[in-house]
């Protein structure tokens, strides 16, 4: 097992921002071996066309306002990860851009070979935005992220209507959660995450891992409670402003409502947490167009 090892230094301010990790030589060093890990990084093509966004409280008695009224909504084709963003893809970013380590890859030097395929958590909306962005991608819009978990019919779970259990996703969990502040204790439990390829057996309609639970995902999108009330049908994306991002999905902390995939709310965009990561998405262009389809970095 290999093991790098970050030294923190920290302001004593009063969140995750504050604490400033900085590589040690021997930490950077394993980080570089662990970079060549095998990366996660298929996309999947969900194509043009209708689906049944939000929900409808005759179907699905856990729908929270937020989600009403459920309604059709036409997308564009797009692509989307099949995985969330595991550690090794983003540590890549990291060391490409001469970046600090992330704020959990340290606290006695926690960054692990079996951490590789996990997904990359304490990431804020900006960070997810400049990795998609760097990767030739983009950050997917709410309704994209729906569409991908959920696919057309308006089902309640990725995998149907059945009720979600512990053999299809990784929620209500126990463990620290919610933002560093000043308790650093928060990071020397390691959050009961789990890799991102697991519970094949629960996939989206187009094959999409991990859409409910694992760690909840950022989105493109403002968040406004109210914004299915308004929203257009054809490609929304959202309010044109506002004070906090859209993530979608849950994560190990939540429980079974908000792990449903029309479930969604927001933060500021500045906030990190072990249970928040996110996924990238990228348009469909012309298949005369030449572009290069291969997976990014």
């Amino acid at each position: 097992m290999v093991s790098a090892t970050v030294m923190a230094v920290t302001s004593g301010g009063s969140d995750v921002a504050d604490i400033v990790p900085e590589w040690t030589p021997e930490g950077k060093k394993a980080a570089v071996h662990l970079s060549t890990l095998s990366p996660k990084d298929e996309m999947v093509l969900v194509p043009a066309g209708p689906f049944l966004m939000g929900s409808n409280r005759q179907v699905d008695r856990s729908a929270y306002p937020q989600e009403l009224p459920q309604r059709t909504v036409h997308l564009d084709a797009f692509e989307i990860d099949k995985y969330e963003v595991t550690t090794v893809q983003y540590l890549r970013y990291v060391l490409a851009n001469n970046l600090p380590p992330l704020v959990d890859w340290k606290w006695g030097g926690v960054f692990q070979e079996a951490m590789a395929s996990h997904p990359v958590m304490h990431i804020s909306w900006f960070e997810a935005d400049a990795y998609c962005k760097w990767a030739g991608k983009r950050l997917p819009t709410s309704a994209e992220w729906e569409k991908a978990a959920r696919g057309t019919d308006g089902r309640i779970y990725p995998w149907g209507n059945e009720p979600a259990g512990l053999s299809r996703a990784n929620f209500g969990r126990t463990g620290l959660s919610g933002p560093v502040r000043d308790r650093p204790e928060r990071l020397l439990l390691y959050p009961p995450i789990v890799s991102v390829d697991k519970y094949e057996n629960a996939v989206s309609p187009y094959g999409v891992f991990n859409m409910a639970g694992n760690v909840a995902e950022w989105t493109a999108d403002w968040y406004d409670p109210y914004y299915y009330r308004y929203g257009p049908n054809l490609n929304p994306k959202g309010p044109d402003h506002g004070s906090h991002k859209a993530f979608r999905g849950g994560g190990w902390v939540d429980s079974t409502p908000s792990v449903r995939p029309a479930q969604r709310n927001g933060a500021d965009p500045k906030t990190r947490m072990n249970w928040l990561g996110f996924r990238c998405a990228r348009d469909v262009t012309a298949p005369d167009s030449g572009r290069d389809t291969k997976a990014s970095p």
